[in-house]
């Protein structure tokens, strides 16, 4: 369970980082760079919960991961903070797209696990849905809030990085142990994303 609680911190403040840097973007309050860090850090694993008729999600009976989102969105609002990362826009890009990956990653096979705990029985499909949507739910939110375009229907190789470590993480699971299928699911997903955005990897458009 330490573990897993590790890995569920930094994935919230990666994303929390994601959220809030998306906030300053859009020349948000400090209040709207807050709740979009939160939503972005907590909004998968409510969704997921939900899901899995988890009742009250855990993001509201345990307050640590929320309010380490509202710290690390309330840190980046200062200004000799983020005025660091908005002297070129390469270094914010970067920045986004590493913590938006390493959150992906971890909360997609924190996902896996919570689905394999809640299930009993092992269930790729359920583990996979599960996994993804833990994932994919609070940058979904936070794109939503922000007025954006959700990420996952145009950048690059996103849902389908997190549908492929959820896969790789629930299949190695009764082989490799749960700690080596997690951070096996999770580093493909971290790797994926890096190289779509590199190679520009990216689905087929609508014209």
């Amino acid at each position: 369970m330490h573990v897993l609680f590790i890995l569920e911190m930094i994935g919230a403040i990666a994303f929390a980082i994601s959220g809030a840097m998306v906030g300053i973007q859009k020349h948000m309050d400090i209040f709207g760079v807050s709740i979009l860090g939160l939503t972005t850090a907590v909004g998968g694993g409510i969704l997921r919960d939900l899901i899995l008729n988890i009742t009250p999600p855990a993001a509201f009976r345990d307050p640590a991961f929320a309010v380490t989102a509202i710290l690390v969105s309330i840190l980046l609002f200062v200004p000799s903070v983020h005025r660091v990362f908005e002297h070129t826009g390469r270094v914010r890009e970067t920045l986004i797209l590493a913590m938006d990956s390493v959150g992906l990653g971890l909360f997609t096979v924190v996902g896996v696990q919570v689905a394999e705990s809640a299930a009993g029985e092992r269930n790729l499909f359920l583990a996979t849905f599960v996994g993804v949507l833990t994932g994919v739910g609070g940058g979904l939110l936070r794109d939503v809030f922000a007025g954006n375009m959700p990420y996952i229907f145009i950048k690059h190789f996103y849902a389908c990085a997190s549908i492929i470590g959820a896969w790789i993480c629930a299949l190695l699971w009764p082989v490799a142990g749960e700690a080596w299928a997690m951070l096996t699911g999770a580093a493909v997903v971290i790797i994926l994303r890096f190289l779509a955005a590199h190679y520009r990897w990216s689905l087929p458009r609508a014209k």
